[in-house]
């Protein structure tokens, strides 16, 4: 009885001993490295032999160096841009009808789900907004385009936006102001290079919400005709007017005309000195800011 327990006992442990244990079970010894040191640090090192032989107790075992410094973080180092094929949502951020697509170096406005309310564009590379790029996007509410470098928006890219109440252009390369949609609440096309021949005379009359314009830091050589009544703030700083007259605010044949809802006007960094047009600020609760002397 005592051999054949023996005998047993040798037939079980035998091939427990000569075995290749299971490879989650290795213990692994890498080399150490800094704990400041990310894995996208590891990546980036020479690493291009495809495997490395990791000897442990006689046992030889063959592993994919590739697949084991793999990390989604690597598909960060590819910029993407107008010529990618992913989804809208996958290159920018969704969220609940809002789309975040900033500082991605796009060249060119993406597809929009059409549910989209709010397009947040910021610092990108865009040159040109096309009219198809919000043909089929009529929820739109707002959106910012700022710091990009458009030069061009084709005519109507804006106009049929019925419900658009916000929309920033500022910081671009603009010569002229496209046509504006009717329920605009603010405008703001700060740091451009808009001239007074590139804005309509009637480009604000029908804006009837308007309340916040921002055209400061452009060339304009004269203020804006056809204020709308609504407007509340109007920035012109730093742009190159000259010339004011008694209409620009204020109504020359009614002198009792008030304009109650503007509340700032700013017209510092321009050439004209604003005391030569005392009647021209007549309407205001409060004179403009700017060079009186």
């Amino acid at each position: 009885m005592e051999t054949l327990q023996a005998t047993f006992f040798l037939f079980v442990f035998v091939p427990l001993v000569n075995a290749a244990p299971p490879l989650q079970q290795e213990s692994f010894q890498f080399p150490e490295y800094d704990t400041d040191v990310s894995m996208r640090s590891l990546t980036q090192q020479d690493y291009e032999m495809q495997s490395k032989d990791i000897r442990k107790d006689g046992t030889s075992i063959s592993l994919d160096t590739s697949l084991i410094l793999q990390s989604d973080d690597s598909q960060l180092d590819v910029p993407p841009t107008k010529d990618t094929n992913l989804p809208t949502c996958l290159l920018c951020v969704c969220l609940s009808g809002s789309v975040y697509c900033e500082e991605i170096d796009i060249e060119a406005v993406p597809p929009l789900p059409k549910e989209t309310a709010y397009l947040y564009a910021r610092f990108n590379k865009i040159k040109r907004i096309a009219a198809s790029d919000f043909a089929d996007i009529p929820t739109l509410r707002r959106i910012d385009f700022s710091g990009n470098r458009i030069e061009e928006i084709e005519d109507g890219a804006f106009s049929k936006l019925l419900l658009l109440e916000e929309l920033s252009l500022a910081e671009n390369r603009l010569v002229k102001l496209p046509v504006l949609p009717p329920k605009l609440t603010t405008f703001n096309a700060n740091q451009n290079r808009i001239k007074s021949r590139g804005i309509k005379a009637n480009a604000f009359k029908k804006l009837t919400n308007l309340a916040y314009l921002y055209l400061g830091h452009n060339a304009l050589e004269s203020v804006p005709l056809n204020l709308p009544e609504s407007l509340r703030i109007l920035h012109l700083q730093y742009n190159n007017i000259t010339t004011i007259t008694d209409d620009t605010f204020c109504k020359s044949n009614n002198t009792r005309y008030i304009r109650t809802r503007m509340d700032e006007i700013r017209m510092e960094g321009n050439p004209i000195v604003l005391a030569k047009h005392v009647n021209a600020f007549s309407c205001l609760r409060m004179l403009p800011v700017g060079t009186y002397y």
